[in-house]
C-alpha cells in the first residue's frame, strides 16, 4: 500500500508516543521534503526523537516532489507538497488532518485518512486498549487544533459510539 503523509498525523502520533501504530499498519510512508522540514522543526523532544528514529529506520521516507503543481493557497507548503506527492506516486491513502487540505485532496480524487481514523483502526486491531483515552491523550498533549473541527463531525460521533461499544 502506498501512503503519503502530511505533518500533523506524524507529529501528533509522535508527540503522544504512538507513531509505531503507523509502522504497524503501513510498511512505508512517503513524505515530501517540505513535510520533512516541518517535522525537523518539531519542538517536542520525545516526538522529535520518535520521528528521527522512523526516518533512520527507513519506514518514514522523504521524497522530492516533482510533477503536477500543488493546489493553490490557502494550503500551507507541507499540505500542498503532500497532495502533489500523493498525485505523483498515485498513493492509496494520503494522511492529512487539516480540513482545507483534506477537501483539496478529495477534490483531486485522493483517498484521505487522518489521525482519528488511524486511532480507530488501531483500536479495532487491538493495538490500543481504549479509543476514548487515546483521543483524550492526543487532545491533552497536542491540543484540540490537532484534530480541529473533525471532533464535531458525524464520523467522530460514530467513533465515540464504537469506543463505548469496545470498552
Amino acid at each position: 500500500m502506498r501512503v503519503v503523509s502530511n505533518t500533523s498525523p506524524l507529529s501528533n502520533l509522535g508527540i503522544t508516543g504512538r507513531l509505531e501504530l503507523l509502522q504497524r499498519r503501513y510498511a512505508e510512508i512517503l513524505i515530501p521534503l517540505e513535510v520533512a522540514s516541518e517535522l525537523a522543526a518539531l519542538s517536542h523532544p520525545a516526538g522529535s526523537s520518535l520521528i528521527q528514529s522512523a526516518l533512520s529506520q527507513g519506514w518514514l521516507r522523504p521524497e522530492p516532489t516533482a510533477g503536477p503543481p500543488a493546489p493553490p493557497s490557502p494550503l500551507d507548503r507541507g499540505e500542498s507538497a503532500a497532495i502533489a506527492l500523493a498525485l505523483v506516486v498515485r498513493d492509496d491513502v494520503l494522511l492529512m488532518d487539516e480540513r482545507r487540505g483534506r477537501a483539496a485532496a478529495r477534490a483531486l480524487g485522493l483517498t484521505v485518512g487522518g489521525l482519528l481514523g488511524e486511532l480507530l483502526h488501531a483500536r479495532l486491531q487491538g493495538w490500543i486498549p481504549n479509543l476514548r483515552n487515546e483521543i483524550a491523550r492526543v487532545l491533552t498533549k497536542s491540543g484540540p487544533a490537532c484534530v480541529g473541527s473533525e471532533l464535531d463531525s458525524p464520523g467522530v460521533k460514530m467513533v465515540g459510539d464504537l469506543a463505548a461499544a469496545l470498552r
